[in-house]
């Protein structure tokens, strides 16, 4: 390794402005202080190089050049100094540690207190603060929607359309409007085969419906026909290129931000009750234990009888009678055979509380409450998991290619890395949980059998989120290794084309290959960069959809600072402890300079803290009685206080 060796890759930034690079060679990241980063920002793309080595002190290193920024707008409040020549930016993002400068002659005639959407025009010295120009007015800090604005711009998407856009929706709207006969004979006809769909009460965009047709001597024909959306954004339009921008809907407490432009999504494309849509089909002739004896895939015309939101359906199976009864509990019965037999081959049986809020109408949450996942939310799961997988493996075994696999966009899911599965074990035995590995490998079924085994223990929700956490994140690749969590050799994303930009490629593949068109070799590269692409965007809309939550967590809490609460304790460091509210499931600490009846230090090896004179103990998974002490919405922070 010579001494002017450089090294390229993504680095990490914490809040305090400490830069953290991944060099293979090295057991532990090297660290990079603040003016050594040369104004690099969390996630960009580096070149660095080592500084000489200093011994027992962990290796530093410098950047020498900024390949590629990975954000170079921000959110943030404006603050001013005194006169009005210029604001300080405030970023929301906790990770960007320099505010931005931003002359009045920048600002949009925004004032002191306003959130705003700014972005970085020049930064030449590290040690000062970048300048910036504001680019949109958000309105005051701490409006309800003011804020749901600020979270969905900061992870990188837009609450608004471009005009082109939008008109471009409109003209697809009323061109497909005139071809809609032409369409409909090219088309297998499901408009007289019973088809439903179920959906959330809330729900404005329905991409998925399923038809049932019992064919006698228990066999049936069920399809899972999913929105055509391929058919009306082609590839090239402004349409699909702003999709494939956003790469996904998202979900925040309170609003959808969709992928396509309304016109589409809750109209032309959603498949709405009593209307005649388009639909690209997975059509199965099954059994009552779930054996698929036949399959078609294609496009289609269907007409939905009706649309069941889960609340209807659920209640029609629990009371065992209304419409459609009969056909609602088949399917449900042989949803719960795939179900078995998902987990029989490996699947992980994750079920994880889901918070809702109620809001009023400024936007304040009155109650929160969490989604209990019943068996109707099963069966649609199962049955659009049949079709994810099917068509996954429609597209790597039927296609007839010998060696070369045709391109494809599949979701994976990786074995758990050994390295946190080592760690996980470490912590559950802290808990009194063993979890059996060999060679630091691990088995669904094992995971499982510890789920099973904290169930309605006081330390469930704690067990669930370290395994969780252990896992590996599911994907989107063009290289196959399977679904680990699923249990599934074949997986991709097929049933949500209207929210997710990777169901519509798979659409695209699919139909190509339907049509006995080609999938060449060399689309690979775009494939795998799209994967990559909408890979992130996933993840950012998750952290947008989190940060949502947590904010409306805090906000629920503000007015209840002095009262008791019941929690959990959920993390542990040396400047105090982490704990899990029950009620609500929000995060907050206890500050280790509040806890003053003994002076305490953190025991890492057993994640608990100690009493220096009461030996008294604080461990992981501990139940505790806190008071709120305060709650901070810009930091979307809470304290509580040990009783």
């Amino acid at each position: 390794m010579g001494e002017h060796t450089t090294y390229t890759g993504t680095i990490s930034v914490s809040a305090r402005g400490v830069g953290y690079f991944t060099i293979p060679e090295f057991e532990e990241d090297i660290e990079i202080q603040t003016p050594f980063l040369r104004t690099a920002l969390h996630n960009d793309e580096v070149e660095v190089a080592l500084l000489a080595e200093k011994q027992g002190e962990r290796r530093q290193g410098e950047v020498i050049k900024i390949i590629k920024r990975a954000k170079e707008q921000f959110v943030g409040t404006l603050e001013s100094n005194n006169g009005n020549d210029f604001f300080f930016l405030k970023p929301d993002d906790r990770r960007m540690y320099r505010d931005l400068f931003i002359h009045s002659s920048k600002a949009m005639r925004a004032k002191s207190g306003d959130k705003v959407l700014a972005k970085i025009t020049g930064w030449k010295d590290p040690m000062k603060s970048p300048e910036g120009q504001v680019l949109r007015v958000l309105g005051r800090k701490g409006i309800h929607e003011v804020e749901m604005q600020a979270i969905v711009l900061e992870k990188g998407f837009d609450t608004k359309f471009p005009p082109e856009v939008e008109s471009e929706a409109q003209k697809v709207k009323d061109e497909q409007l005139s071809k809609k006969e032409a369409e409909i004979a090219k088309r297998r006809d499901f408009r007289q085969t019973l088809t439903f769909t179920i959906d959330p009460i809330d729900a404005k965009d329905f991409d998925d419906a399923i038809s049932f047709k019992d064919l006698g001597n228990r066999k049936y024909e069920i399809g899972i026909h999913i929105a055509d959306v391929s058919h009306f954004v082609t590839e090239g339009t402004e349409l699909d290129k702003e999709a494939r921008k956003r790469g996904t809907s998202v979900y925040l407490v309170d609003r959808t931000i969709p992928m396509l432009p309304e016109i589409l999504s809750n109209d032309l494309c959603s498949l709405n009750a009593n209307e005649d849509k388009f639909t690209f089909s997975a059509v199965f002739t099954m059994d009552d234990g779930g054996k698929v004896s036949d399959k078609w895939f294609g496009k289609t015309v269907i007409h939905s009888d009706k649309r069941f939101t889960y609340e209807e359906a659920q209640d029609i199976l629990d009371k065992k009678t209304g419409l459609h009864f009969n056909e609602l509990d088949t399917l449900n019965k042989i949803a719960k055979v795939l179900q078995k037999k998902k987990f029989e081959n490996g699947a992980i049986e994750f079920e994880t509380d889901e918070i809702k809020f109620e809001l009023d109408p400024d936007g304040k949450p009155i109650r929160v409450f969490r989604k209990v996942r019943k068996d109707i939310h099963k069966l649609v799961e199962e049955f659009m998991l049949l079709a994810n997988q099917e068509v996954a493996t429609y597209m790597n075994k039927e296609t007839g290619a010998k060696e070369l696999k045709t391109p494809f966009i599949y979701r994976i899911h990786d074995v758990p890395d050994k390295d946190k599965i080592a760690n996980l074990k470490i912590f559950l035995k802290s808990l009194g949980y063993d979890l059996k590995s060999s060679h630091g490998e691990i088995t669904a079924t094992e995971i499982n059998r510890l789920l099973k085994e904290v169930t309605g223990k006081p330390e469930e929700s704690l067990v669930k989120t370290a395994t969780i956490r252990a896992m590996s994140k599911a994907i989107y690749s063009t290289k196959n290794i399977g679904h680990f969590g699923l249990g599934f050799e074949f997986y991709t994303h097929f049933t949500s084309p209207i929210r997710r930009y990777p169901d519509m490629l798979v659409h695209r593949l699919l139909f190509r290959l339907l049509s006995k068109g080609k999938v060449g070799q060399d689309e690979l590269v775009n494939l795998e960069r799209l994967a990559e692409n909408t890979t992130d965007k996933e993840i950012s809309a998750a952290e947008a959809e989190r940060s949502s939550i947590k904010y409306k967590q805090v906000e629920y809490m503000l007015d209840k600072v002095g009262q008791e609460f019941n929690a959990t304790i959920s993390g542990v460091s040396e400047w105090g402890i982490y704990v899990e509210e029950d009620s609500i499931k929000a995060e907050g600490m206890v500050r280790m300079r509040d806890m003053t009846d003994d002076f305490y230090s953190l025991d890492e090896k057993n994640y608990c803290i100690v009493g220096k004179d009461t030996k008294k103990k604080y461990t992981l998974g501990d139940r505790v009685n806190v008071k709120l002490k305060s709650a901070d919405l810009d930091k979307k922070t809470l304290d509580f206080i040990l009783i």
